[in-house]
This record gives structure tokens, C-alpha cells and sequence, in this order.
């Protein structure tokens, strides 16, 4: 993670709430009162979010961070629609046993939510949850059983809306492309989905798949596999060090998307790449951000130029100012805090809809807040909960979730195209892109 941002002046609720302004407008999903100020002391609220923390691969300390920044915020402020947040949080260690124990956790302290949380293990913490009836809510969209389990409200398109955007966003430049993905059961999805993006930017009949590069995972180097994809693509390094610097290999492109093992592969690159023609270079947020950027080097660094996925507006973005004031007010020396992590940004959003669901439950005169309430009230979606813009309004009815084999949970596959520009991780157009169709038209095996 960064260090700390500047700090930003943070609004206090009588101001707030004459005001009504735009950036809280993103907050509050709509003018009204701060949450917790429309009513008297009700019932504690629990919940949990849980992340990977710690581990040789994978780590999201700003989820769990995120989530009890939101909730000392909203707790000052009388809580939500009167209920105190109480926020438990859990390390699943990257692991499958520690996912369960957090899901089994999460039922043994009654939760009535799970909420802006990590884990790649679906198929161990998800049976638990839907044994209690408790909703995940905004999961990262980092394995399959978010977009399957009817338990599950997922806020983005998981990575398969990145793959498929970054396949389209790759699709103008590139003729030749190689993906280096995990040697996972998760990686083993990600071909389809990039070749599905590509074969939807470059038209019917012009489109070929990308060469498949597998990389383990948690190595301390990748030069076999940053090798295997540049001769892949037709920019094989020079061997014996004689220098080809300066040269290019037009239509070339290398895409990596390997967690938190991308920065290890651009290392690997960076190195290589002073032997080999120029390529470029494409990879989804999550794997890459902008301290990856400012640490190979910036503007002279191997991501100059990267084509780069998200599923959120830039950090920079104004829509992010709630969020933004919420850290600074809360947990400004928290370093695992970076409002440019996806992760984090995630965990806000996440929060963003467990608090106008609940909002929505007081304003209907429940006062017990339950998890089958809750669940409830996300598969009626009487009203759609607003984000500020940083999605598209989101609900969960049937007739809100998309057509797409194998994620049938998804309601929002847009995405963000950006690109490293002078050393900056920058919108590359304005706007969201909708691959909902792409992936709905994307060939499978079964």
C-alpha cells in the first residue's frame, strides 16, 4: 500500500445536511438526512468483513480497515437509520480452512451480513453463510460462487467483466496478445473471458485467442514466463545480452493478470524487456494500480503506456470525495488504507448499499434488522441503492441480472478503460463501458 494522501477537509452533519451537496449526494445514494439521524436508538447491527492479510500472495488489509473506518463515521453520527454498526472483521489468510472458520464465525456472532469482503475460497465460505441465510454483500468478485449463490449481491462484474473489458480495450492495438495468468482453477478461466473481449473489440472473423501463459504462484521471479509471452507475441528477448533497444514489435501485446504477483512479473519485465522490441502492455486494476506504477519507475518504467481495466471511476475521480473524507476523518494514519485500492473502494461501495438497504427497511417500519430481512429487501428491490455514480444504480431482481453462463448473479459488468500516462494511472475515455453483452455472447465449454 501508499502512505498516507492528503488530508481533505471533512463536513460536519449540521452543514451536511442543509447542504445536500453533490459529493455527498455519492454518499448518501440520495438528499436526505446522515445516516442514523432519522431516528431514535435502535438495535446494534453486526456484520462482518473479512480479507486476506499477511500472506506470501495475496493481501487486503484495506478492506477490513475500510470497513471499520466506515463504521467509527457512522457510528458518530447516530449510526444507521438509528441501528450502531458494530463491524467484525476476520483474516482468511488466503486459505480455504480460515474462509470457512470466518463464514462459521460470522454465523456464531449472528451477523445479519457479510460485507465488502475477500476471499478466493467461494465453495468454503459460501455453504455456511447460506446455511445461516446470511446475504455476502459486494463481495471483490474474486471467486465463482459470488455470481452463483443466491445468497450473494455482488456490486461489479468480478473479474470476469475485467478480463472481457481488457480484451476489448486491447482489441484497437493488438494482433498478437499473450495472457500470463495464475496456475489456478481461477486462472484457468481468464483465456475465455480475455479472448471474448478481444474477439467483441476487433469485429466477427478478425480476431484470434491469445496465447495462454501460465505463471505459479508466489515466485520471486518470472523471467521464464515474461520470456515465453514476448516470444509468444514475436518480441523474444535477444539472448546473450545483445541489445535490441529501441526497436518496437507493432501490434505486440503482453497482458498480465496476476494479483499481487504482477508486480514481481513487471520486475521480471522490466529487466527483459532491454533486450527485446517494445510491446505493449495491458492488465485489470487489482493487479496493477498506481504505487505498482510509481515503483517500476513511473513514466520510464515498463507500464508507460499500459492499457488498464477497472471497475470504478479513476482515484482522482470527484466521486470519490465522500470516501476520501470518511478516511481522512477516521483512519488518516491508517497506511492500510489507500483510496485507490480497488479493494477499498470496493469495501465503500459495499457499505454504501448495506446502509441505504437498511435505511430502506426503517422507512418501511422494520425495526429488527435481520439477515432474512435484509435479504429480503435486496431480492424485492423496491428501490435501486444509488452509489454516487461510482456504479450504475444497483439492484438484484431477476430481471436485473444478466444472461452470462457460469455468473449468473452479475446486474453490473461496466467498466473503466484507463491507461498509464506520463507516470499516472489516468482515464482513457470518459465513461462507462458495458461488456454485459460481451460476456453474454462469449463461447463456453459446456
Amino acid at each position: 500500500m501508499t502512505g498516507r494522501r492528503r488530508p481533505f477537509p471533512f463536513p460536519r452533519a449540521s452543514a451536511t445536511a442543509a447542504a445536500c451537496t453533490a459529493a455527498l449526494a455519492s454518499l448518501l445514494s440520495g438528499c436526505g438526512p446522515l445516516p442514523g439521524t432519522g431516528g431514535g436508538e435502535g438495535e446494534p447491527v453486526t456484520v462482518m468483513t473479512w480479507a486476506p492479510e499477511g500472506t506470501r500472495t495475496t493481501n487486503m488489509p484495506g478492506m477490513p480497515a475500510m470497513a471499520q473506518a466506515y463504521a467509527r463515521w457512522v457510528n458518530s453520527r447516530g449510526g444507521i437509520a438509528g441501528h450502531p454498526l458494530k463491524v467484525l472483521t476476520c483474516n482468511e489468510h488466503d486459505d480455504s480452512v480460515e474462509a470457512a472458520r470466518c463464514a462459521r464465525r460470522a454465523v456464531d456472532a449472528g451477523a445479519v451480513a457479510v460485507v465488502g469482503s475477500y476471499s478466493q475460497w467461494g465453495r468454503s465460505f459460501m455453504s455456511p453463510l447460506e446455511g445461516a441465510g446470511i446475504p455476502y454483500i459486494g463481495g471483490y468478485g474474486a471467486s465463482a460462487e459470488e455470481f452463483a449463490s443466491p445468497l450473494s449481491y455482488p456490486v461489479n462484474g468480478g473479474q470476469a467483466a475485467l478480463l472481457a473489458g481488457n480484451g476489448r480495450q486491447l482489441a484497437a492495438d493488438c494482433r498478437r496478445v499473450a495472457l500470463v495468468r495464475p496456475d489456478t482453477i481461477q486462472g484457468d478461466q481468464m483465456p475465455g473471458l480475455l479472448d471474448a473481449g478481444l474477439g467483441s473489440g476487433r469485429g466477427a472473423g478478425r480476431s484470434s485467442p491469445a496465447v495462454d501463459v501460465k505463471a505459479p504462484e508466489g515466485r520471486t521471479d518470472y523471467s521464464a514466463q515474461v520470456t515465453a509471452a514476448l516470444k509468444a507475441v514475436g518480441a523474444e528477448p535477444a539472448r546473450y545480452g545483445t541489445a535490441r533497444s529501441g526497436g518496437e514489435a507493432p501490434g505486440s501485446c503482453v497482458a498480465a493478470s496476476l494479483g499481487d504477483d504482477t508486480d514481481t512479473f513487471f520486475d521480471s519485465f522490466r529487466r527483459l524487456q532491454e533486450s527485446s522490441p517494445a510491446v505493449r502492455v495491458g492488465s485489470v486494476l487489482g493487479s496493477v494500480d498506481q504505487s505498482m506504477v510509481n515503483r517500476t519507475g513511473g513514466a520510464s518504467g515498463p507500464l508507460e503506456g499500459a492499457d488498464v481495466t477497472g471497475w470504478y471511476p479513476v482515484p482522482g475521480d470527484p466521486r470519490w470525495a465522500p470516501m476520501r473524507r470518511v478516511i481522512t476523518e477516521e483512519a488518516f494514519d491508517d497506511n492500510r488504507l489507500d483510496p485507490a485500492d480497488q479493494g477499498v473502494q470496493t469495501t465503500w461501495i459495499a457499505y454504501t448499499v448495506l446502509s441505504a438497504v437498511i435505511r430502506q427497511l426503517a422507512d418501511a417500519g422494520v425495526a429488527d434488522i435481520t439477515a432474512h430481512a435484509l435479504q429480503s429487501a435486496l431480492d424485492r428491490g423496491d428501490r435501486a441503492v444509488d452509489t454516487g455514480g461510482l456504479t450504475p444504480k444497483l439492484r438484484w431482481r431477476d430481471d436485473d441480472m444478466l444472461a452470462v453462463a457460469d455468473f449468473p448473479r452479475i446486474v453490473n459488468a461496466n467498466v473503466t478503460y484507463q491507461v498509464v500516462r506520463n507516470g499516472e494511472l489516468v482515464a482513457a475515455q470518459e465513461g462507462f463501458v458495458d461488456v454485459g453483452g460481451t460476456l453474454e455472447r462469449r463461447p463456453t465449454d459446456h
